[in-house]
């Protein structure tokens, strides 16, 4: 019992973490062209992270991203030991590509984190005589992995016609008035975007607490309500939603500096286009159950009207920088899970 609740509780520490850690990804922009201050940017992100809650339970009914999640390891390899180790792992490599001020996935680290435990912990099972991968649903990962590419072509491209299309119907319109109008829509945009984060961001967390609950049950007897990895008692949604809002509202101030300014500079209808791309994406990604990175769909959103502007806008140093971390984040969190399960999941 002991475990279970420490995993809870790292579980919402992950959470709040990447509340802050993503905090960026909603807020960088309207900070950037000064339409809110930075503590009104993230109460306003924060808000709409709760919304997204509600909208989960009560508009669309379910929460698919969750259950996507929950079931990336397979099941005989869902222990309470693997899923600690995960979480070690995420919080690890998330707080590291804070403090260094990249924007990198919380999402694939988490889910990077979960397989990397499983495939240890089938190695150390079977004697050291196999890889792991059997612990492992592979067309899951792969589906999940493939939208570290994905999410930012999508954001840029659906950004790139925004832009165009925002531009062809204000070639009219005052200059002065069109900055002044898209900046009253830029705290639409955002909250649209901090609603996508919020769905997407939190029904990960989600997953793993409802996997540690489906575990104690059938490895440890521990009966918390959860018989099957698909159900989701309220209590896990609403104080993981309650997390990440709690984290948003503390900010991430170093990602914000790369976020809203160091990939390109940023007016108010760029972040109007970026952020409603941003949206978009995450939204279609609810759809489809596949989780997404926030980062890498805003990222892709802020290259894209940056690109629609000149290519020479976009720095694309940093981009390139950004990129190997996002290839590199799940196979180093797969890592550092594999080496906490070695070093401390037998013994738990």
């Amino acid at each position: 019992m002991t475990l279970l609740i420490t995993i809870i509780v790292l579980a919402m520490l992950f959470d709040f973490i990447n509340g802050f850690h993503d905090a960026a990804n909603s807020i960088a922009t309207i900070v950037s062209t000064k339409v809110l201050s930075p503590l009104q940017a993230v109460i306003w992100a924060a808000c709409f992270n709760f919304v997204a809650f509600f909208i989960a339970k009560y508009v669309i009914g379910e929460f698919g991203i969750a259950n996507t999640v929950s079931k990336s390891v397979v099941e005989q390899f869902i222990t309470l030991p693997v899923i600690f180790s995960g979480l070690i792992a995420a919080i690890i490599w998330n707080l590291a590509t804070w403090w260094l001020g990249i924007p990198s996935s919380s999402s694939h680290t988490l889910i990077g984190g979960f397989a990397g435990a499983a495939a240890m912990s089938a190695i150390i099972a079977n004697g050291y005589q196999t890889s792991g991968l059997e612990a492992i649903k592979g067309d899951v990962i792969l589906k999940i992995a493939s939208f570290i590419f994905l999410a930012p072509f999508l954001g840029m491209a659906i950004s790139i016609l925004l832009y165009i299309l925002i531009l062809h119907l204000c070639k009219k319109k005052n200059p002065h008035k069109a900055n002044r109008l898209f900046r009253k829509l830029q705290l639409v945009s955002s909250g649209l975007f901090s609603i996508g984060h919020g769905l997407n961001d939190s029904q990960k967390v989600m997953g793993i607490i409802a996997a540690a609950l489906f575990a104690a049950y059938t490895k440890n007897g521990i009966d918390m309500g959860i018989h099957s990895i698909g159900q989701m008692p309220d209590w896990v949604a609403f104080s993981c939603f309650t997390a990440i809002s709690l984290g948003t509202m503390t900010g991430g101030w170093r990602i914000i500096k790369t976020m809203g300014s160091r990939i390109t500079k940023v007016t108010p209808i760029e972040g109007v286009a970026a952020e409603t791309a941003g949206a978009l994406t995450l939204y279609l990604s609810e759809a489809l159950k596949i989780p997404v990175s926030t980062t890498h769909t805003i990222t892709g959103a802020i290259i894209g009207v940056g690109a629609a502007k000149r290519l020479s806008a976009v720095r694309w140093g940093v981009t390139s920088n950004l990129m190997v971390a996002w290839i590199l984040t799940i196979p180093v969190s797969a890592a550092i899970a594999a080496l906490v399960y070695f070093v401390f999941g037998t013994k738990l």
